[in-house]
C-alpha cells in the first residue's frame, strides 16, 4: 500500500477550509514575564490554593464521589466560606482549576491512553495559573493579575487583538510566562499541488519521498555532551546526602544543566517548525508515517531518539498541514517500511508517483 494511498485522513472539513479562506483563527501567544520578588511570592501562594483544590478533587474522584465541575464550584462555594485563607486568593483562577481538572477527567473516559487526572506534588509540580477576562487587565504594558499581582512584560511582539484569557506559568528553569488566547486574521495558504510522503528514522529524523525535503538528525544534545557531563559531575561533587538542604553551588549547576536541555530542546523545535512550514508550503497532500517513538525509550537507541525529537516534528507537521487546509494522511508503519531481504537495515519508502531506494552493506540494492 502507497502511503498516499492508505491511512486515515486527518483533515477535517469545516476548520481547515475555513482558515484557508482567511477567517479568524484563535491561537495562542506567548511572552515572557519579569516579575518581581513580591510578585513572585502571590503567585506561589495563588498556586498554593489552586493546587490544593486540584488535589481535592482528585480525592473526591478516588472516593468514588464522582465530581463534575457543577460539584466542585459548589464544594469550592463552601470551602471559601469556611476558609479565609482560600478567600485571600482569585476565585477566577480557583474557578479555572476546577474546570481545567473536569476538563482533565472527561477526556481520561474518553482519550485513548489518557489515565485520571493525579495529585500534584510541590517539588515536582511547576506552577500554572489560569484566568479569564475577569481576572487579568493590560495596564500601561504590564500585566495585572486579580490580587493586585503587577507583571512587566516583555512584549516581544505586538498582541493581534484583546486576549480572552492568559495562562501564566512557570518553566523547569524558573523563567515565568504568560501564553495570552487571541483571535487573528489567518493568512491564506499558498497554492500547491504537490504530494509527499514522510518516513521517520533516527539516523535521519524525516526521510520523505523528496530529498530535498529530508529532515537531517543535527543531533544538539550530543554536541553540548561534553559541556553536560562536565556539569553533571560538578552536581555530583556537591550533591549532599538525604535529608540535607542542597547548597548553592549544587543549585547553580543544576540550573546550567537544566539550561543545556532547554536550548537543545528549543534548537529541536525551531528546525521542526522551519521544515514543517516548507512541507506544508509546497505540498497539498502530506502522508505522515503514524510512528509513535515512546518504544524507543526501552531500546538502546534511547538517546539518539530523545535528541532527534521525533515526536516534536511530526506535531509540527500535522499541526500545520491542517491549519492550512491541507490532506493530511496517518499511514500506519506496517505500510511505510519494508525489510530488506538480504539486509536487516535496507528499506524503501514508495509513493504514487516517487520512489527511493536506501543502499545497505549486506545487499546491493534495498
Amino acid at each position: 500500500m502507497s502511503p498516499l494511498e492508505g491511512g486515515v485522513i486527518k483533515s477535517p472539513p469545516e476548520k481547515p477550509l475555513a482558515l484557508a479562506m482567511g477567517v479568524d483563527e484563535t491561537v495562542r501567544y506567548t511572552y515572557r514575564l519579569r516579575p518581581g520578588a513580591t510578585a513572585v511570592a502571590a503567585l506561589s501562594e495563588e498556586w498554593g490554593r489552586c493546587r490544593w483544590l486540584w488535589n481535592e478533587a482528585v480525592h473526591q474522584q478516588k472516593s468514588g464521589r464522582k465530581p463534575t465541575f457543577c460539584k466542585l464550584s459548589k464544594l469550592l462555594t463552601e470551602a471559601r466560606s469556611r476558609h479565609p485563607w482560600l478567600r485571600d486568593g482569585s476565585q477566577v483562577a480557583q474557578q479555572q482549576t476546577l474546570r481545567t481538572y473536569a476538563l482533565a477527567l472527561q477526556h481520561s473516559f474518553k482519550v485513548k491512553g489518557r489515565g485520571r487526572p493525579t495529585a500534584k506534588r510541590r517539588k515536582k509540580t511547576l506552577p500554572g495559573l489560569e484566568y479569564t477576562v475577569r481576572g487579568f487587565t493590560i495596564r500601561d504594558r504590564r500585566l495585572r493579575l486579580a490580587g493586585g499581582i503587577n507583571i512587566p512584560v516583555v512584549w516581544s511582539r505586538e498582541l493581534p487583538s484583546n486576549p480572552t484569557s492568559v495562562r501564566v506559568y512557570q518553566d523547569s528553569l524558573g523563567h515565568w510566562y504568560a501564553s495570552f488566547v487571541v483571535r487573528r486574521e489567518a493568512t491564506r495558504a499558498p497554492a500547491a499541488d504537490g504530494k509527499i510522503g514522510v518516513d521517520w528514522g533516527v539516523t535521519t529524523t524525516a526521510t520523505t519521498t523528496d530529498p530535498a525535503y529530508d529532515l537531517p538528525h543535527l543531533g544538539y544534545r550530543k554536541r553540548c555532551a561534553a559541556t553536560m557531563a562536565k556539569v553533571q559531575r560538578k552536581m555530583s561533587r556537591r550533591r549532599r546526602p538525604r535529608g540535607c538542604a542542597p547548597s548553592k553551588g549544587y543549585l547553580r549547576a543544576k540550573q546550567q544543566a537544566a539550561k543545556l536541555h532547554k536550548k537543545a530542546a528549543r534548537q529541536n523545535i525551531h528546525d521542526a517548525r522551519q521544515w514543517a512550514k516548507k512541507v506544508v508550503d509546497d505540498h497539498s497532500v502530506i502522508a505522515v508515517e503514524d510512528f509513535e517513538p515512546r518504544f524507543l525509550t526501552r531500546t538502546t537507541m534511547a538517546r539518539k531518539a530523545a535528541d532527534a525529537a521525533i515526536g516534536a516534528a511530526k506535531w509540527e507537521l500535522i499541526d500545520r498541514g491542517m491549519r492550512a487546509g491541507r490532506k493530511v494522511v496517518l499511514v500506519p508503519p506496517a505500510y511505510t517500511t519494508m525489510t530488506c531481504p538480504n539486509g536487516r537495515s535496507g528499506r524503501s519508502t514508495t509513493s504514487a508517483t516517487y520512489r527511493r531506494t536506501f543502499r545497505t552493506s549486506w545487499s546491493t540494492e534495498g
